[in-house]
């Protein structure tokens, strides 16, 4: 194999695969972030759900999961929008993404099969030049390191662009001239049993001459890209070129003393609103980065010094031994050391769908991918940006496009209040100008009414310029652009929250799905209970142990077989510490914990057990079988074991015979066995995971001879001997009885899903508060139902026993063909298929795969169950919020556009200018959505049932709330309109300005009490928690000091004149009857067709 220069350029090659590859981690990794994929528009087009297919005729209501090409386009092509980058800022570019995605496709198969064919013809020259005595081999020669044409870095004796070469090749043939990876291992000072020294000193050393396991981010937008965005709203646009005409009409007209006034400030005001609206998107997008880089963060598992450590995989180094399990993500390119049954999806990276066996002879490990079978260990031999998953990574920026289906919706009802607002605008702009000219109304800049003849032409083009501003300003107000991105700005301010409370989304229409959750399908291990197993009851050699550890009357064949069994059939680990004082370090899974914690109790030498005899063969645990099997070759006496450990019951149905403390084996008999069975149950009574340990003797004609069948060989697992049961406690998690009626009392039931035996599960399930009136069943019992009888018995069944992963799968399909949102726990690879099926996938983030957390939505960093709780607090303060906002803005809404066409009817003019409707404008959509949408969750949220997927966005208590506090500002102002100089006694030149003002003032401090009427909708007690919220209480002190400064020294900014203090009395009494109007609101009963919480459960 030549390590020379390379005959093509495949770094630009490197670049045409970056692009395609990120879509084809998309296509080809399984993982759910496949939003636009083929797959998923045959999925919607058969729907699981009668309310499915009635949600598909509205084009605003899409899937949670996964929507649709056509349902995307279906939604924005409807949607009325003013600023379409804005809006759509947070959504997938649908109209790109499909052609794109068919050429990036084709274009990284071209890419691949290229670099095959050049690896092909690199292999050929090699071996014609073996072959050839005249022609110098262009391989490397390693008769030293010097002799290396790489660079290597001072203190070690490899190059890292050899590493790199050798990663990027993957031809066994291209290691021989090398040598072994253990001769690659001694050139990286890497100890094949202890890992690296891993001092401060080593890993500085290594960091400098083979990088950090780090790749460059693609750089966050500026401040400025968001304030272009801004500035791209067509409506705002009109507005500066009003102001602009404005301006030179008016200095034209008026002089620059007096005539810049109305233009300067129509302007100031469209970049005020512009400045705010970019400010806030930009906090969000610094939010949303925050989060992703939390999403990067994966711990990985390596030995340093003799150590199983945990680390974060930013700070893997080259030379680490990185211990690989099932469901783990191959953190960096590396090479096999040692392990059994390895098997990788390297779909990720090269899209070929089947699985890639790593061994010895095939020991390449490509970063990025995952690990779906057995386990092993491997040396990094590149980090970073020297593998191709770090480029990758580099090149792809974070995507948070994604539609969530509250978005979705609210967008329809902005389309729908925009086209109202067009046509109210419309007719506005009409009856102005009509007016005007037939001189019902004064022009711009007291320019008099319309004279022909008499009015100059610059006069009247100035007014029908401010008309039209003040039409195009009635869009900008009627418009609620801001609707759909308070959902962005709720659900980022919800997900930097619940990462206080221990919970990570990753997919933010997870936030606002989990609280319409009906069902949650947990877990038992680690997320109801602690996860600290112990053994606490040991039946050995036919005897139950007290204590535990005391096994001096087993002889010494039965302690031999069963101390193998442990240390062999395990793939955890023990370190002992040098410091006899401390207590020796074990790592592995809770139950390999516990089991090796209680081997060393009763005298394991762990390495020296495990030296006393070769590993040939393991099968791993199955969730289906429910067992772990490894047959070893024992070093004295050249027998082979075949030892097996798993659950109890069906372990014992393998058994033949079991050993005696006197070393001998006798047959079970059909007592025994019964005698057996009632030990078992016993022990699952007292919420006890109960193993089995057996082992049988293998004939040497029953061992494959070759590697290769011996890597297909299947270990004996009948006519087992039995050598232990034992007991191991893992107590029920404080607060999990807690949290569960708190999801009963919100109407959401809890069902248990585990492997364990049914009467294990049983009693767990009762401490926990579960199984109160349910049922418990096992998987094999809920498979075996019809259809038509499993959703019959589903909704009283609260555990589910001896379940396999297919089980779980086959409850979320059933809950969610019944109408239910479900939510699912989840930790292992198996998995997977439940997470990804369920309307919300809960992955656990300390226990939990790497291939459970990619199919998941949210990752509950503790693995708690009261974390998943807080979750469904947080999803439904995320509706509660919009639905707040919502009452408010359309409130804004509604009394603006009536006041504004009736005045303009009735009397040829508007009382609010363009820049007073901006300055609302501000107050509605963005400090507006800033207060409301950022409301904490508060405990009555838990009371009341799941919101239902098809409830109206707008609820008849929000109407009543709308419309009530609408009318009383439209009457009141309008009152002020017509009668004010009159009630309030007004003479003088400055008579319609101080009205005027007055209106203004009124109407923006009616907003600012209603936004205290909105945090409490149905509530009377509006104050409830309103000083624990200090986000609200800065928007409203904010907003009045705004107001204060606009009224009392912009006059000229504003069109407004200074008032005195009866007059500030006045609007402030007008905006604080807001208040009471809201409590007479309140007594007026509206028809509330919910679903009790009872209700939810029993159809659950």
């Amino acid at each position: 194999m030549s390590f020379g220069p390379k005959p093509i350029d495949e770094e630009n090659l490197g670049e045409v695969d970056v692009e395609a590859s990120s879509d084809h981690v998309q296509e080809f990794s399984g993982s759910k972030k496949r939003p636009l994929s083929e797959e998923n528009q045959v999925n919607e087009q058969q729907p699981q759900q009668r309310t499915a297919q009635n949600r598909d005729a509205d084009v605003f209501s899409i899937k949670a999961k996964n929507p649709s090409i056509t349902s995307l386009k279906k939604w924005k092509s409807a949607t009325f929008a003013l600023n379409a980058t804005r809006r759509f800022r947070y959504t997938a570019k649908v109209n790109e993404e499909e052609v794109r995605r068919q050429q990036r496709s084709k274009r990284f198969r071209a890419s691949v099969q290229a670099v095959r064919a050049i690896n092909r013809f690199k292999s050929s020259t090699v071996i014609r030049s073996a072959d050839s005595p005249k022609e110098t081999s262009p391989s490397l020669p390693v008769s030293s390191p010097t002799d290396d044409p790489y660079i290597c870095p001072e203190g070690f004796d490899i190059s890292p662009l050899l590493l790199v070469k050798l990663a990027k090749d993957r031809d066994p043939q291209s290691l021989q001239p090398i040598g072994s990876v253990a001769d690659i291992a001694c050139r990286l000072h890497t100890d094949l049993e202890n890992g690296i020294d891993g001092s401060p000193l080593d890993i500085q050393r290594r960091q400098r001459a083979f990088g950090t396991n780090t790749y460059p981010r693609q750089p966050p937008r500026w401040f400025l890209a968001f304030f272009w965005d801004g500035c791209k709203d067509p409506t705002l646009i009109i507005l500066m070129a009003c102001a602009v005409l404005s301006l030179i009409f008016g200095i034209r007209s008026h002089g620059w003393k007096e005539g810049w006034y109305d233009g300067a400030s129509i302007a100031f005001a469209v970049l005020l609103v512009v400045t705010v609206t970019s400010c806030s998107d930009y906090h969000q997008s610094l939010q949303f980065i925050a989060l992703n880089e939390e999403k990067r963060n994966i711990p990985v598992q390596v030995v340093r010094g003799g150590r199983r450590l945990k680390i974060s995989i930013f700070e893997l180094l080259v030379g680490d031994l990185v211990v690989l399990n099932i469901g783990d993500q191959v953190p960096a390119d590396g090479l096999f050391v040692e392990g059994h049954s390895l098997s990788i999806d390297e779909s990720s990276m090269t899209g070929e769908s089947e699985q890639v066996h790593v061994d010895q002879k095939r020991p390449f490990l490509l970063s990025g991918c995952k690990v779906e079978d057995g386990f092993g260990t491997m040396l990094v031999t590149g980090v970073g940006v020297n593998t191709e998953w770090g480029q990758l990574m580099a090149a792809i920026s974070d995507d948070n496009a994604e539609e969530t289906p509250l978005q979705v919706r609210l967008n329809g009802v902005a389309t729908f209040v925009g086209k109202v607002g067009l046509v109210v605008a419309v007719l506005v702009l009409i009856i102005l100008i009509i007016f005007y000219f037939v001189g019902h109304k004064s022009g711009a800049n007291n320019s008099g009414k319309f004279k022909a003849g008499e009015t100059s032409a610059s006069d009247a083009v100035n007014s029908v310029v401010d008309a039209f501003a003040i039409a195009v300003t009635i869009i900008v107000v009627a418009v609620p652009e801001g609707l759909p991105l308070a959902v962005t700005l709720t659900l980022a301010y919800s997900m930097k929250k619940m990462m206080v409370d221990r919970a990570l989304v990753r997919r933010l229409s997870a936030c606002e799905t989990m609280g319409g959750a009906t069902a949650i399908c947990s877990d038992k291990t680690g997320t109801l209970t602690l996860n600290q197993m112990t053994v606490v009851k040991a039946w050995v050699a036919g005897e139950f142990r007290s204590p535990v550890d005391d096994l001096r009357s087993a002889g010494n064949e039965v302690l031999s077989l069963l101390l193998e069994g442990l240390a062999q059939n395990s793939i955890g680990s023990v370190y002992i510490p040098q410091d006899s004082d401390k207590e020796p370090e074990v790592t592995g899974s809770p139950t390999e914990k516990a089991v090796l914690n209680w081997g060393l109790k009763i005298g394991m030498d762990f390495q020296s057990v495990k030296s006393l005899s070769k590993v040939l063969h393991v099968e791993t645990f199955n969730s289906t079988k429910k067992r772990a099997g490894v047959a070893v070759r024992v070093a004295s006496t050249g027998k082979v074991h075949a030892h097996w450990k798993g659950a109890a019951e069906i372990l014992l149905h393998e058994c033949d015979t079991m050993l005696t403390v006197d070393n001998s084996q006798v047959s079970i008999e059909e007592s025994s066995r019964n005698d057996l069975l009632r030990t078992i149950e016993l022990m699952a009574a007292e919420s006890l995971r109960c193993i089995a340990f057996a082992y049988r003797e293998v004939l040497e004609e029953e061992v494959p001879k070759s590697d290769e069948l011996l890597e297909e060989w299947k270990i004996p697992e009948s006519h087992l001997c039995l050598i232990a049961l034992v007991g191991i406690k893992d107590p029920c998690r404080p607060g999990v009885p807690d949290a569960v009626a708190l999801c009963q009392a919100a109407g959401i039931k809890v069902r248990m899903v585990t492997g364990d035996n049914i009467i294990t599960a049983k009693a767990i399930a009762v401490e926990c508060g579960i199984l109160q009136d349910g049922v418990a069943v096992e998987g094999a019992t809920f498979r075996a139902y019809t259809d038509e009888e499993r959703k019959r018995e589903l909704p009283m069944i609260s555990v589910m026993a001896r379940s396999s992963p297919s089980d779980k799968l086959l409850m979320v399909k059933s809950l969610r063909e019944m109408g239910h949102v479900v939510a699912v726990t989840g930790d292992g690879t198996n998995d997977a298929p439940a997470l990804h099926e369920a309307d919300i996938g809960l992955a656990m983030g300390i226990q939990g795969t790497e291939v459970a957390k990619d199919s998941s939505d949210i990752i509950i960093l503790d693995d708690r169950f009261s974390s998943v709780v807080k979750v469904v607090r947080w999803g439904r303060s995320v509706y509660s919020n919009i639905q707040k906002f919502i009452q408010f803005q359309l409130t804004v809404n509604v009394a603006a556009l009536t006041i504004n066409f009736v005045a303009a009817v009735s009397s040829g003019d508007v009382p609010l200018t363009a820049v007073q409707l901006l300055w609302v404008n501000l107050i509605m959509d963005t400090l507006g959505a800033l207060a409301l949408a950022t409301e904490p969750p508060t405990d009555d949220l838990m009371c009341k049932p799941p919101i239902h997927r098809n409830d109206p966005l707008i609820s008849y208590v929000m109407w009543r709330n709308i419309l009530g506090q609408a009318l009383y500002q439209v009457i009141v102002l309008l009152t002020l309109q017509f009668r004010g100089k009159e009630l309030m006694k007004l003479h003088g030149p400055n008579a319609d300005g101080i009205s005027g003002t007055v209106i203004f003032n009124s109407f923006v401090l009616c907003q600012l009490f209603n936004e205290v009427n909105a945090r409490k909708p149905e509530k009377w007690n509006i104050f409830e928690g309103f000083f624990n919220n200090t986000l609200f209480m800065a928007v409203l002190v904010i907003t009045l000091v705004l107001q204060i400064i606009i009224v009392e020294f912009l006059n000229k900014f504003a069109s407004t004149v200074q008032l005195n203090w009866q007059q500030w009395l006045i609007c402030i009494f007008i905006g604080f009857m807001s208040w009471p109007i809201g409590l007479l609101l309140k007594l007026i009963p509206v028809s509330r067709k919910q679903r009790t919480n009872t209700d939810c459960i029993r159809e659950a």
